[in-house]
């Protein structure tokens, strides 16, 4: 598929995910296989973009793939100039955010709460494409509750406007992530529109994955809290969808069947690069308090695979949380991993 004139590696994609999907989660995801990993949400608000935080979260490399920074605000004006910005700083493509539940983005009128204003949409989206020279895209839901859901018309708008790619998670924003996700709108905000539509929301297998593109029509789908301590999964879904077994050009995990699941070796080699890469991106303070909640996530993947007890992983997770630097999360990595392999892989007692 091509979200304008750009070409992404596959069409599963890692949903951006605020405080989340930094670089070291990005690079990791293409690296293993995600045809797009898509940055975490800025604010729009120019004033911020000097902070460390905007900072950290604007870093890029080419091991990151195509280069995508979602914005967030409520005022056209302000979204263009930040989009401005951004393409300066070298963005290769522009994501728009109407998709954020989040109370605090919700309170001052940006993220979905923007969808109960069909105009200011329309006028937010006509002045960021204008503004900038490369695709734009959008992210939604399907509606602001039960009773508005007008995603199939924010979806027309958008197309109108020249959104290149549209991407629904398929809840409401009164929805938040409770319940299931709604395929059913889904497909009829592609069938609405002629310009590529991502289905995210639920999807968590390629089963899943399969299902949804088939029941929806989407060009794609997106991976978002399914990739929380499960890295591979965007890569994986991908090649069974494209058939593309043994296929070199597609990146994937070193020393496995690209076709299977990894391995716990090799989903725990994962895991301790992901961690050493945020260790050397935020340094020993930071790096040591981002880690405890992607190895919590990591330890919850291996329980839901029956690799770990719930108890023995709750043990393995206290002990990380306490840990006070690099070299100790270290230690602990390495005790994780002579007591898994030590005995073929499985701890589910």
């Amino acid at each position: 598929m091509h979200i304008g004139g750009l070409k992404p590696y596959n069409n599963v994609f890692l949903a951006p995910m605020a405080g989340v999907t930094d670089l070291p989660m990005r690079e990791l995801a293409i690296e293993t296989g995600a045809g797009l990993a898509v940055g975490e949400m800025l604010s729009a608000d120019l004033s911020l973009a000097q902070t460390h935080k905007t900072q950290l979260r604007q870093q890029h490399s080419d091991s990151a793939g195509l280069r995508a920074i979602q914005i967030v605000g409520y005022e056209p004006i302000q979204l263009a100039n930040a989009a401005r910005l951004n393409v300066a700083l070298g963005a290769d493509m522009i994501d728009i955010n109407m998709g954020c539940p989040a109370k605090k983005v919700c309170r001052r009128a940006a993220g979905s709460a923007l969808l109960a204003d069909e105009q200011l949409v329309e006028q937010i989206l006509n002045a960021v494409v204008r503004a900038v020279p490369v695709p734009v895209t959008l992210k939604i839901r399907t509606g602001t509750d039960h009773d508005h859901r007008n995603g199939a018309t924010i979806a027309r708008i958008a197309e109108q406007a020249g959104i290149q790619m549209l991407t629904v998670h398929g809840r409401t924003r009164a929805d938040r992530f409770k319940g299931s996700a709604e395929y059913d709108t889904i497909a009829t905000i592609v069938d609405a529109v002629s310009i590529p539509v991502i289905a995210n929301g639920d999807i968590d297998s390629t089963d899943k994955a399969k299902a949804v593109l088939s029941h929806t029509g989407a060009a794609g789908v997106m991976i978002g809290r399914a990739a929380q301590g499960q890295l591979w999964l965007p890569g994986t879904i991908a090649r069974a969808l494209e058939h593309r077994i043994g296929d070199q050009s597609t990146p994937h995990i070193k020393g496995h069947s690209p076709e299977l699941t990894p391995s716990v070796a090799e989903q725990l080699a994962l895991h301790i690069r992901h961690l050493t890469r945020l260790h050397a991106f935020y340094g020993d303070f930071l790096g040591t308090r981002i880690s405890r909640k992607h190895h919590a996530w990591f330890l919850g993947s291996l329980v839901s695979q029956n690799v770990l007890g719930q108890q023995v992983a709750l043990a393995h997770r206290q002990q990380f949380n306490q840990l006070p630097n690099t070299a100790a999360q270290a230690v602990a990595l390495q005790c994780l991993s002579d007591d898994l392999l030590g005995i073929g892989g499985h701890m589910a007692a």
